[in-house]
């Protein structure tokens, strides 16, 4: 028998039942945040290719982006002056970001059987193309591409759009 287990099985008597529960309950309290912050991190989409200097940032820390990353949501997408990125994303949607870009994954439901479909990317600066995947296609109300200056609704299969700025806007 495996000691944690021994442990526990020789703690049942005198009140070590009670203990025991209580260490599971507790245990459970402790570790289900872990598994629903875990759900909200599920890849939403993947890198295609990548052309010179591109990275994201995720949780405030930079890394380069390489061919077969997986994009989270609320990754920020940010590309060099000579740099670009393509992405899929799980309902096939293609977006491409050009050079001296930025474009933050917002929101990303894609649960058809369950009528959950979303799609919300922001672009602070910079040049991006947009295919639609199978939420644009079922649900276009639900895909939107946000600018510092308008909202994008999609009702069409494809768009390219070009923002000049900082990219030091807030979210």
């Amino acid at each position: 028998m495996h000691t944690a287990t021994a442990e526990i099985f020789r703690g049942l008597g005198g009140g070590g039942l009670v203990k025991a529960f209580g260490g599971l309950v507790l245990a459970l309290f402790l570790f289900l945040p872990l598994a629903s912050h875990a759900e909200d991190e599920t890849a939403v989409a993947s890198i295609k290719t990548v052309q010179g200097d591109a990275k994201v940032i995720r949780g405030g820390e930079s890394a380069a982006l390489k061919a077969g990353d997986r994009v989270y949501r609320n990754d920020r997408l940010r590309t060099g002056s000579g740099g670009s990125l393509a992405l899929v994303f799980k309902d096939d949607t293609l977006v491409s970001i050009g050079p001296a870009s930025e474009v933050v994954v917002k929101e990303f439901l894609y649960s058809p059987a369950k009528g959950k479909l979303s799609f919300v990317a922001k672009l602070l600066k910079g040049t991006a193309a947009y295919v639609s995947g199978i939420i644009g296609k079922l649900s276009p109300e639900s895909v939107r591409f946000e600018t510092p200056v308008a909202t994008i609704g999609v009702r069409g299969t494809t768009f390219a759009v070009s923002i000049e700025g900082s990219g030091e806007e807030s979210l």
